[in-house]
């Protein structure tokens, strides 16, 4: 009988993401920081006919954008004003599909004036500027590096990398979620939802994005931890040899070399002391904070995007007015393009589309900042009234679902926006937190065990510092049973020197 082979066609559907430059230029509008958005703003003053100031505005003229969202509001989710600001549809999906479903590039556009016009047309430029100077040469400040900051080196470095699309976007979020100091504090388990895709991104996946930044520039960076950040950079040691016995004092006798024992190295290592300082001089060498180089030499001042107080009993949040941009449509200028339009007039068509796509962001910016605020404000409500110790665990999807957006635009919202309260200004990111179960099966929040570390080691004798197990010890007659390595990660991130180096300042 002949052997008889089937062959059997299948179709799946998968989402995949494509990002078009317009689509990552609005999602880069809501990472920016309120300094960021007011200067690209004004940058988009300067060069689009079809955007006016409301400073000077005659009497009775509309209000610009985002005027009514000045407002106050109870943390219990009821406006003291009649008027709701209008949301967008679609906003329980990822920010980057919701965006891309909100504001088709020609739908606005009267009689077909956008067709033709891509995405690179209606958003020439990122930096919003051609770089040139007004008689069309070149400037003295077209020559002037411009510094760029950690991520945007990172970022910079994925994009010429030849990785898939959800590959680069999961490296991209790990990037992004690296800190100051070059390290990566957040949990990658946390960073996986962010992402927003589908199927969501498993374990595996996010240990190679995670390798893939490793990988990059700075030596050492996306490391959780000082002693992973000195092995990403040891391959830089030329001398085998050496490489070979500072992996060994990284991986084994870490506490040995910050305590500069170097009798205690020598006897574990069976060499010389001599030869144990030669490589502990060698290790001195490399950078334990590699995202400091990147770092900026000037002052950064922090405009509060959302204001908190308690009136009457209650706690109510309002934007900052500061950093609403007092911007809205030439109303003039758009009618009398539109009543003497020509075919050729595709540039001032670009003008006019990316004027009404500005408004827009600026109207959903705000409207989303403010929601995500007032959800946090509510459920944070101890935490303003009595401090750090009444912080209570929170997670990104519970925000989400609040508000009903994505995990993923929650994250932007946070990061970059800080909220002014009667204790000070704090960074909505700030709020977030795992929970960690303590003996009594109550929740408590990472925020609070990091209050209460440092209340330890301020209240800890002079003459008799505190270890780390030490403090997991106090933490555990408490009731909180955090592991030492957490302990350790938590007093880094509160900027506390280990206990040799507060022994030998005092």
């Amino acid at each position: 009988m002949p052997l008889m082979i089937f062959h059997e066609l299948r179709t799946a559907q998968r989402q995949t993401q494509a990002l078009s430059p317009r689509l990552q230029h609005a999602v880069r509008l809501l990472q920016m920081s309120s300094l960021d958005f007011s200067a690209m703003v004004h940058d988009l003053l300067g060069r689009n006919p079809f955007l006016e100031t409301a400073e000077g505005a005659e009497e009775g003229a509309p209000l610009p954008a985002m005027a009514s969202m000045a407002e106050t509001r109870a943390v219990d989710g009821h406006h003291d004003t009649a008027a709701d600001v209008p949301t967008e549809v679609g906003l329980d999906r990822p920010f980057e599909d919701r965006l891309e479903s909100v504001a088709p590039v020609s739908s606005d556009l009267p009689d077909g004036e956008g067709e033709g016009l891509d995405d690179r047309e209606i958003w020439r430029a990122e930096s919003g500027g051609s770089g040139r100077a007004d008689d069309g040469e070149f400037g003295a400040l077209d020559l002037t590096p411009v510094p760029i900051n950690l991520h945007e080196h990172l970022l910079g470095q994925l994009r010429v990398l030849k990785l898939s699309v959800r590959d680069r976007v999961l490296a991209s979020i790990v990037a992004e979620s690296v800190d100051d100091d070059g390290y990566l504090r957040t949990p990658l388990e946390e960073l996986a939802p962010l992402s927003g895709l589908d199927p969501a991104a498993d374990e595996d996946e996010m240990n190679i994005a995670l390798r893939r930044v490793q990988a990059l520039d700075p030596p050492g960076v996306g490391a959780r931890s000082v002693a992973e950040s000195l092995c990403l950079q040891l391959p830089g040691i030329p001398c085998e040899h050496t490489r070979r016995l500072a992996e060994r004092i990284v991986r084994e006798h870490i506490a040995l070399l910050a305590s500069r024992d170097m009798n205690g190295l020598a006897e574990r290592l069976g060499i010389t002391p001599a030869e144990a300082e030669a490589v502990c001089l060698r290790l001195r060498r490399l950078d334990p904070r590699p995202g400091w180089r990147f770092s900026s030499s000037h002052a950064g001042y922090i405009v509060p995007d959302v204001l908190t107080s308690k009136v009457g009993g209650r706690w109510r949040v309002q934007l900052n007015p500061a950093v609403i941009p007092k911007v809205r449509m030439n109303q003039i200028y758009a009618e009398l393009f539109q009543r003497h339009r020509r075919q050729g007039d595709g540039e001032m068509a670009s003008h006019l589309q990316e004027a009404r796509w500005t408004l827009r962001n600026i109207d959903q910016r705000f409207a989303t900042i403010l929601d995500v605020a007032e959800a946090i404000v509510k459920r944070q409500r101890h935490f303003l009234e009595f401090g750090a110790m009444a912080m209570k665990p929170l997670g990104l999807k519970e925000i989400a679902d609040e508000v009903g957006i994505h995990e993923s635009t929650v994250s932007r919202v946070t990061n970059n926006k800080y909220l002014a309260t009667p204790s000070g200004v704090y960074e909505l990111k700030y709020f977030f937190s795992r929970a960690i179960v303590s003996s009594n099966g109550s929740p408590c929040s990472g925020t609070a065990i990091r209050g209460l570390i440092k209340d330890i080691i301020e209240a800890e004798k002079p003459s008799a510092p505190l270890s780390d197990a030490d403090i997991t010890r106090l933490l555990a007659r408490q009731g909180l049973v955090v592991a030492r390595r957490t302990v350790t990660k938590y007093r880094q991130m509160l900027k506390i020197d280990a206990v040799e180096r507060r022994r030998q300042h005092h």
